[in-house]
């Protein structure tokens, strides 16, 4: 028995630090997108492609492992996860161009859906009467590589040092999360339906579509402002990667303890909640000046740190026979929204900036005003999610009659 547990505690730690990796990528990327564009003169909008491949990588692994995870299992999953991390690190550092950083950013892409794939249905199976909280615990690591991502890209790029460099960083936490998945006997699935073709019949259920469409938004409104944070408000006065590390603070804090939270309000009560303060971050984001951006920041923080895990927890426990397969379409969705998303933002980043220009505001100012429209419109994702998620929180009862129901 305490083999068993000591077990279950080295996957989780392996589990973690996968996703330290995983959110490392998103958050030095995010602090030298505009060097990148610099370095191989690339405008925002090709930025924006490129963005959009780590989004295009990461659903098409958590569709390709959601299919694929009753038969290989997560251990196979991660090590697809850590071979591609390698790839899409090493090539790079050693990019070219355009073209070589979208096909580097694929792989970094595919390696992040894998480790998703894989660490979901692990997560849920091993703890299977606390699987939200414990989702919420293991996705603690991915605001909490975001933080620590952001402070080696700001203190390197301080320091004078390049961005192959702060890419390299990455290898560490790599070959960790590597080690312990190749030296651990990863456990049976016992908790989740693992008939792949139950799980395809059980996506017919009109609440997990709901949930999608409700997925496609939660990740764009989380996932877009901190993917650009550095071109948006690199000129309003405030520190881009210091408001990225206090917002991914926050989140890390929010999940850590989502627990409580999670249970006094049940998952439906904390996405409304969620929704509404998102909205109100993102419009005060629009509007802050200065100092008062890290106020907003730490609003913003506070909205999206629920969304992801409670999104992931409420498709297994309310969704349950959708198994593995749900939560990795769920994640896919996410994702795949935000690389569609990511290239339109870029071209009206562009678009924005032009306008301000040719309005009569120069240099910085232009920059600010173009990042505070972008910002505007971005409020109307999280927006709709207020309306879908109050429809969702007044029928509450009723879904959670059906979900004991379907457990009994």
């Amino acid at each position: 028995m305490s083999n068993d547990v000591v077990n279950k505690n080295k996957i989780f730690l392996a589990a973690c630090i996968s996703l330290i990796v995983t959110s490392m990528t998103f958050a030095i990327r995010a602090g030298i997108l505009s060097q990148l564009g610099l370095d191989f003169e690339i405008s925002n909008e090709k930025l924006g492609w490129i963005n959009s491949m780590a989004f295009l990588g990461f659903p098409l692994a958590m569709i390709l492992g959601g299919l694929i995870y009753n038969k290989v299992g997560a251990k196979k999953l991660l090590f697809v996860a850590f071979i591609c991390h390698i790839l899409g690190l090493v090539l790079t550092i050693f990019a070219g161009g355009f073209w070589t950083l979208i096909i580097s950013t694929f792989f970094i892409g595919f390696a992040n859906g894998s480790v998703e794939a894989a660490c979901n249905p692990l997560i849920a199976d091993m703890y299977t009467n606390n699987r939200t909280a414990m989702l919420n615990k293991f996705h603690v690591w991915f605001p909490g590589g975001l933080v620590i991502g952001s402070l080696v890209s700001k203190f390197m790029t301080d320091a004078g040092m390049g961005w192959q460099l702060q890419i390299a960083t990455m290898f560490i936490p790599t070959l960790i999360y590597g080690f312990l998945v190749f030296t651990q006997k990863f456990p049976k699935s016992e908790n989740i339906e693992s008939d792949t073709s139950a799980n395809i019949k059980a996506l017919a259920n009109p609440l997990f579509w709901f949930m999608m469409v409700c997925m496609t938004l939660t990740a764009t409104s989380e996932f877009i402002p901190q993917q650009w944070v550095e071109t948006i408000l690199g000129s309003s006065g405030a520190s881009p990667m210091l408001v990225l590390a206090l917002v991914t603070g926050i989140m890390a804090l929010g999940r850590f303890f989502a627990g409580p939270i999670v249970h006094r309000l049940n998952p439906i009560g904390v996405l409304f909640m969620s929704a509404i303060i998102t909205a109100s971050a993102i419009y005060f984001m629009s509007v802050a000046e200065g100092g008062m951006i890290y106020f907003a920041a730490a609003l913003f923080a506070l909205g999206v740190c629920y969304f992801w895990p409670t999104m992931i927890g409420f498709t297994s426990e309310y969704t349950s026979k959708t198994g593995a397969l749900g939560m990795s379409l769920m994640g896919g969705a996410g994702m795949f929204a935000t690389s569609i998303w990511n290239p339109i933002i870029g071209s009206r980043l562009d678009n924005e900036k032009a306008t301000a220009l040719a309005s009569g505001l120069e240099g910085a100012v232009a920059d600010v005003a173009a990042g505070k429209a972008v910002l505007g419109f971005m409020v109307y994702f999280p927006l709709t999610l207020v309306v879908l998620f109050g429809i969702l929180f007044f029928m509450r009862k009723k879904i959670e009659k059906k979900r004991i129901g379907h457990t009994a």
